[in-house]
C-alpha cells in the first residue's frame, strides 16, 4: 500500500490540526536564522583593523600630496639632506603617493573591503597628489610670480604657465571623473587598458623630467639659455599629458597585461633589467620609463594610421592602374 492511501486511511483524529502544524513551521523558521558567532575582543579588533587598512594607504596617499606642495613652495636655498632641493623632495612625495596608490586598491580587494566610499576617497587623494601638486612643482619650478594681478611681474610666460597648469588640473579632474563613471567592475584583471593616460602616468612623466632637471642644472646658474628652455618645456611637456589624459587613445595596463600571474623567463629578466637601471641611474631610468609609456600609444596609434593610410593609396592606385586591367 502506498504511503497516499495510508494518509487516506489515517483517521481524522490522528491527522495533525493546523495549528500543530503551525508551531512546527515557525521552529523550522527559526532554525533557518543564521547562527552568530561571538568573536573575541582580540578578533573584533583585528577585523576593524583590517577593514580600515585601505582607507589609511589612501590617505597616505593624500598626505603625500599635500607635502609635496608644502616642500615646493618653500625657498630654493634651504639646506635639506644630501643636498637635494625643495622641488626634488616634493617630487620624491609625489612617487611616494603613487606607491600608497598602488596598495590601497589591492590590499582593499585582498580584505573582501572595496566600497563606494573608498573609490571616492581614492579619486579625492589623486587630485591633490597627481593633479594639484605636479602642476604647482612646474609653477615653482618656472618661478610664476602673481601674473593677471600685479602690474609689476604679470610676465606673457607667467600668464602662460597659470592657464597651462589650470588646464592639467582640469583634465586631471575630469579623467578621474571619467575613470569612475566609466568601469562597472572594480576588478583588476577586468581591465588590460585605460582609455586616455592615467592620471599617475601623467603625474609621473612630469615629475620624473623635473626630477631630472633638478638632478643637472639645480646647483647651476638658472638664467643660462638653455637651463631656462629646459625648464619652460615643462610647460608645453605639462599640456600635452594633459591633452593625453582626456583623449580617447587606449593606454595598456602594464601590470596588468604582462607581469600578472605566472611570469615567463623573458618577463622575469626584463623585469629585473628595469631594477637594475633602477639602482644605477634613477632619475635617468625613472623618467625614460614615464616619457616611453606617455609616448608609447599615440606613436603606435600615429604609425598604425599612416600605414592604413598608404596601404589605401596603395590599394587606390592598382585600381586606377591601366595595365591591371584585362586585355583583349
Amino acid at each position: 500500500m502506498t504511503n497516499r492511501l495510508k494518509d487516506l486511511l489515517v483517521e481524522p483524529a490522528q491527522r495533525p490540526t493546523a495549528s500543530a502544524v503551525k508551531p512546527e513551521k515557525d521552529a523550522m523558521k527559526r532554525s533557518r536564522k543564521p547562527v552568530t558567532t561571538h568573536l573575541s575582543r582580540r578578533q573584533r579588533a583585528r577585523q576593524k583593523t583590517v577593514a580600515i587598512l585601505p582607507s589609511m594607504l589612501t590617505l597616505g596617499n593624500l598626505l603625500c600630496g599635500f607635502t609635496s606642495v608644502f616642500l615646493a613652495s618653500r625657498p630654493e636655498n634651504m639646506d635639506l639632506p644630501w643636498g637635494w632641493t625643495p622641488l626634488t623632495f616634493a617630487g620624491v612625495f609625489v612617487f611616494l603617493g603613487m606607491v600608497f596608490d598602488a596598495f590601497d586598491g589591492s590590499v582593499a580587494r585582498l580584505t573582501h573591503n572595496t566600497s563606494e566610499l573608498g573609490e571616492q576617497l581614492d579619486s579625492m587623494a589623486d587630485m591633490v597628489t597627481f593633479g594639484v601638486a605636479p602642476a604647482f612643482i612646474v609653477v615653482q619650478l618656472i618661478g610664476v610670480e602673481v601674473p593677471f594681478i600685479s602690474e609689476v611681474s604679470d610676465a606673457y610666460l607667467d600668464r602662460a604657465a597659470m592657464v597651462i597648469a589650470g588646464i592639467y588640473v582640469c583634465c586631471v579632474a575630469l579623467r578621474l571623473a571619467r575613470f569612475n563613471t566609466e568601469i562597472d567592475e572594480p576588478d583588476e584583471a577586468d581591465h588590460m587598458s585605460f582609455k586616455g593616460l592615467p592620471s599617475p602616468g601623467a603625474a609621473g612623466t612630469v615629475v620624473s623630467l623635473i626630477l631630472l632637471h633638478q638632478h643637472f642644472f639645480a646647483h647651476l646658474d638658472e638664467h643660462h639659455l638653455f637651463i631656462r628652455a629646459t625648464a619652460v618645456s615643462m610647460v608645453g611637456i605639462m599640456l600635452l599629458v594633459a591633452l593625453a589624459m582626456v583623449s580617447n587613445l587606449r593606454y595598456p595596463h602594464f601590470v596588468n597585461r604582462y607581469f600578472r600571474g605566472r611570469a615567463k623567463f623573458g618577463k622575469f629578466a626584463l623585469a629585473l633589467m628595469l631594477v637594475m637601471l633602477l639602482f644605477i641611474w634613477p632619475q635617468h631610468s625613472i623618467a625614460g620609463a614615464f616619457v616611453i609609456y606617455a609616448l608609447f600609444t599615440p606613436v603606435t596609434w600615429g604609425l598604425s594610421h599612416l600605414m592604413r593610410k598608404k596601404n589605401k593609396h596603395q590599394t587606390a592606385t592598382s585600381d586606377a592602374d591601366p595595365s591591371n586591367m584585362d586585355g583583349e
